[in-house]
């Protein structure tokens, strides 16, 4: 039996470089990967867990002190303009500002916080840094910390929202837009 050999070096034959597609694909891909990873932020993951569980009584006290003096927001989001409607069954002066948060459910990068100054008659105003889509968690607070609000926001979906406190607020998540 006798070979036939035509001179023709490895390279230049098809069979060698199909066979090589593959892996120079995989490896290509895991490069992409690793950097997606390392790039990205995975918002789902909290470094300090244990404080965070600590944290929740805290969190709840707050929303059970919103309950107690009987506090509603209507939130309004008109492009970046953020506009604020606070009403207590109390008669408490209102705070000068207040600190609205908007968390991203997954992407923490994402987050953002806007302080909103008073406009007079329970009115705060104040603008985003970026407009918003998708689901948002929106918790609003007073300057020392003593209640918060709380609620989620579909954008899209509505043009405002209502937040309540505690087991008296019922129209948590409810649209506005027929005050």
């Amino acid at each position: 039996m006798r070979m036939r050999t035509d001179g023709r070096p490895w390279y230049k034959e098809p069979w060698p470089w199909i066979l090589m597609v593959g892996p120079v694909v995989v490896i290509i891909a895991g490069i992409l990967t690793a950097w997606l990873a390392i790039k990205s932020n995975d918002g789902l993951v909290e470094d300090d867990y244990y404080k965070e569980g600590l944290a929740v009584n805290q969190r709840l006290k707050r929303d059970h002190k919103a309950g107690d003096l009987g506090l509603h927001a209507d939130v309004t989001v008109a492009g970046l303009d953020l506009r604020i409607r606070l009403t207590a069954n109390d008669t408490n002066p209102f705070p000068p500002i207040l600190t609205a948060r908007f968390i991203h459910p997954t992407r923490s990068g994402q987050d953002q916080t806007v302080i909103l100054q008073a406009e007079g008659a329970g009115q705060y105003g104040g603008k985003l840094a970026a407009t918003i889509s998708g689901r948002w968690i929106i918790t609003l607070e007073e300057p020392s910390g003593a209640w918060r609000l709380q609620g989620e926001w579909q954008s899209g979906a509505r043009e405002g929202l209502r937040l309540g406190a505690g087991e008296k607020a019922s129209t948590i998540n409810q649209s506005v837009t027929g005050r």
